[in-house]
């Protein structure tokens, strides 16, 4: 069993400082992720950058998280390309850790629908149509209108003014043309508005059907910096409506939101 788990390692290139067992975020019970799952040798795959600015950043305890957040960051600035195959064991070196905390992302990616599983080969990226941007957006208008028209009528204007500098952060990240930090913050936003319902559920469900329409398509043309600014500038005149309680415009505003410029 050592010796097994041993030429594993060796196969993955694992590092004792990122090679040690982890929590079973998939319920698998601490059992080994099936042959097909496993990513090999990939060519053509371009570096990936870590937040903190490298290998040297990160930390096991929360190397896992770090690669998953990396990973979306990539998928959204359009560095992971739809269609293409992407290999565990090449991410990680880019990385500098095993191949498994890589793996253990893709596999969360693949459950949010983002990646797909190609056998002997690694992680293809999900080429997604204008038809599920377009489903998406109704699905959260389905949701997320109700919600915010209540919230209109029975939260007082002071706890939206508290909301203003969120809404400013998403101003400056479209202002730099920042994509993938208008992402965060755009989702930041609207996380912090639903938060005031008191649903751990619609939180849940509405922050997994943001973060889905904010992949980027495979032929969609990068979004214009006019645009992106225009996007962000709804969270300011959203928060305007919500305060004067104006309930038309709380409606507009969010439909339109939902189906304006994606990052």
């Amino acid at each position: 069993m050592e010796q097994g788990a041993a030429r594993e390692r060796a196969t993955e290139g694992t590092s004792p400082r990122c090679g040690d067992p982890a929590p079973d975020p998939y319920g698998t019970g601490g059992a080994r992720v099936p042959e097909q799952a496993r990513g090999e040798h990939t060519h053509g795959e371009t570096p990936l950058p870590l937040p903190g600015g490298g290998p040297s950043a990160v930390r096991r305890h929360s190397v896992r998280g770090q690669i998953l957040d990396a990973l979306r960051t990539a998928l959204v600035a359009g560095e992971l390309r739809p269609g293409e195959v992407y290999s565990a064991p090449v991410l990680g070196e880019r990385f500098g850790v095993s191949a498994t905390p890589v793996r253990e992302a893709m596999q969360r990616l693949a459950v949010e629908g983002a990646v797909e599983v190609v056998p002997n080969r690694g992680f293809r990226v999900v080429v997604r149509t204008p038809r599920e941007l377009a489903e998406l957006a109704e699905v959260r208008a389905l949701i997320e209108v109700p919600v915010m028209l209540r919230l209109a009528r029975t939260v007082p204007a002071g706890r939206w003014a508290a909301l203003r500098p969120l809404a400013e952060a998403t101003g400056a990240a479209a202002a730099r043309g920042d994509r993938a930090h208008y992402a965060e913050t755009d989702r930041a936003f609207h996380r912090a508005v639903l938060a005031l319902a008191g649903n751990e559920q619609l939180l849940v469900i509405a922050d997994d059907l943001h973060r889905r329409s904010q992949w980027p398509l495979l032929s969609a043309p990068v979004p214009r910096h006019a645009d992106l600014v225009a996007d962000a500038a709804e969270h300011g005149a959203l928060l305007d409506a919500l305060g004067a309680q104006d309930l038309p415009v709380v409606e507009s505003l969010v439909r339109e939101h939902f189906t304006g410029a994606e990052v």
